[in-house]
């Protein structure tokens, strides 16, 4: 990651998991994809998280995690670094962002503890994918944070580091959402609100449902609680 952000602009890690998301290894693995300029999504990301930061003095996404926490409703699960969280915005049902509670631009950045309790919420979110539909839940997932290459040294106040996780997943280990018709040609549509999908997720178990041998032990979800 660092020598890649001496060079790249853009620096993307992602995951791929399961073969309902084109996924042709069975176990789990990463990638990393470089670039010498910032893809669109990013590049429209940047300018509205620079936008809030010029009018308002505070990064967006730290503003919008305090304001989930105020709500609760749209919780997943939270630890003494990390909110996992349904955005309102989220395009699928079961769609997550992983966000700190304290600013941080880039992976890089994060300390020891950080990326401890980072570990823990990540394995914690993923058993309950897992237990939602009894299978091994596929997604897309990836993380953003500040550019690099000839920005590294820049100052970024108004980026935020986090994760995002794209699940396809809608009924059942088999049923998906489809992206057809009204929601490619004018509008996505949500099948369950934002709220809905994160009470199921947080009333599952943390308990693996085929593996419980690889669950987190109470102790080790309760080192990082608030």
């Amino acid at each position: 990651m660092l020598d890649l952000g001496k060079k790249w602009t853009w620096v993307q890690i992602f995951e791929n998991r399961g073969a309902l998301m084109g996924c042709s290894n069975a176990h789990p693995h990463c990638q990393i994809w470089s670039s010498s300029f910032l893809p669109n999504e990013i590049r429209i990301k940047d300018g509205y998280l620079k936008d809030f930061y010029v009018r308002n003095k505070k990064p967006l996404l730290i503003d919008y995690m305090q304001k989930e926490i105020l709500k609760k409703d749209r919780i997943v699960m939270e630890n003494c670094d990390w909110i996992i969280v349904v955005p309102f915005w989220a395009v699928w049902p079961y769609e997550t962002m992983i966000l700190p509670k304290k600013q941080v631009t880039r992976m890089q950045e994060l300390s020891d503890n950080q990326q401890e309790s980072l570990a823990v919420i990540m394995k914690r979110l993923c058993t309950k994918y897992d237990n939602l539909f009894h299978c091994s839940f596929p997604y897309s997932m990836g993380w953003h944070g500040a550019p690099m290459g000839p920005h590294q040294n820049h100052d970024y106040p108004y980026w935020t580091f986090h994760g995002i996780y794209l699940p396809p997943l809608l009924r059942s280990s088999t049923i998906k959402k489809h992206m057809v018709g009204y929601e490619l040609l004018a509008q996505v549509q949500r099948d369950l609100t934002p709220e809905q999908a994160a009470e199921r997720l947080r009333d599952l178990s943390d308990s693996h449902y085929k593996h419980p041998e690889t669950s987190l032990t109470v102790e080790e979800i309760e080192k990082y609680s608030n």
